[in-house]
């Protein structure tokens, strides 16, 4: 593939590391495009470095949230890989924006295996970064990869019981059949048509008990008195702050078929085998996503760590390097990966 050479990142570069596009393949022989951070400063005795595979959110890309974890935990000594899962941004996938709770996760363990090839990183000191909805993919990875060595999340979503159970559980049985009825049929609609249509990936209900359906995860313009969760998230994918073209957040929306997978395949279904590696899970106080992270500190086994960031929500964790706790991320990582 040809990836883009420019610098068209939604955060400024940084003078204290190095910068590179890489390409590599997981299981599947999808090829991933992923950028490359490395340290500027005095490589260690040993030669090598610590290094963090990175990704998320869901329907990100690496030039927004997790290109800035992975550039600002680069200064802070460690070699990061910042990747496009399988189907989106400048990855492979002959299909586009489809998610995969399986294919994504094997992404992870793909980007490990291209870490841990390059000769100045040290394989036996891997671990997991991820933020918001590819949180549970990490930690999925993790649980069946013992490479990945520790695990830390912010803004942890669990992508199959949000689209397949609803914010908070909130489905009813009857919505549940109503939306695999819904995507059951849209199969039949793209294998007439021969494409995929978009649609959500998250499907609402209106007061009359009626699915919604729609083809953008955001609108063109903020209706009058939004939802604040859809205004925080507006305020980051669809403004200067971290619009990107090549976001599905951004600019589309996912396959209407997308959600089928995540209703089939729970994720961090074997949480506990992830110890005795350690996991940092770290929401916002004020986040509606933080009973995700409530959750799973409590189905994981030792050691664990829930850091609760005080007067943030859900998407200040995404890029406000005032609230965004670097020095504790950084701080665990270099604990834990020895």
């Amino acid at each position: 593939m040809k990836l883009d050479s420019s610098w068209d990142k939604v955060f400024a570069a940084s003078n204290k590391v190095k910068h590179r596009k890489l390409q590599f393949k997981n299981r599947y022989g999808i090829t991933l495009a992923a950028d490359l951070y490395e340290p500027k400063a005095p490589t260690p005795p040993n030669g090598k470095w610590p290094a963090l595979v990175v990704s998320g959110p869901f329907g990100a890309v690496k030039e927004q949230s997790s290109g800035l974890y992975a550039q600002t935990l680069a200064e802070r000594g460690f070699i990061t890989l910042a990747f496009d899962p399988s189907f989106t941004g400048e990855s492979g996938g002959d299909v586009r924006n489809v998610a995969s709770p399986d294919i994504f996760t094997e992404d992870f363990s793909a980007a490990v295996d291209c870490l841990g090839l390059l000769a100045q990183v040290d394989r036996g000191r891997i671990g997991a970064m991820a933020i918001c909805g590819l949180s549970g993919m990490a930690l999925t990875a993790a649980s069946s990869d013992s490479r990945i060595k520790a695990v830390a999340t912010a803004s942890m979503y669990d992508m199959s019981r949000s689209i397949s159970r609803g914010y908070r559980d909130s489905y009813t049985p009857e919505q549940r059949h109503a939306i695999i009825d819904y995507l059951s049929q849209q199969r039949w609609i793209d294998a007439a048509q021969g494409r995929y249509a978009p649609g959500f990936h998250e499907i609402p209900f209106d007061e009359q008990g009626q699915l919604i359906k729609g083809d953008r995860v955001l609108p063109e313009k903020l209706p009058a008195n939004p939802n604040p969760v859809l205004a925080a998230f507006y305020d980051y994918y669809r403004t200067p702050r971290g619009f990107h073209a090549r976001s599905i957040n951004s600019v589309t929306a996912w396959t209407a078929t997308t959600p089928m997978p995540f209703f089939a395949f729970p994720l961090m279904a074997h949480i506990e085998m992830i110890s005795p590696r350690p996991i940092l899970l770290i929401a916002g106080a004020n986040a509606h996503s933080r009973y995700y992270s409530e959750d799973i500190y409590q189905a994981a086994a030792q050691p664990k760590e829930l850091l609760i960031v005080p007067d943030a929500d859900h998407v200040d964790l995404y890029d406000r390097l005032d609230k965004i706790p670097f020095d504790a991320i950084e701080h665990f990582f270099h604990a834990k990966l020895k």
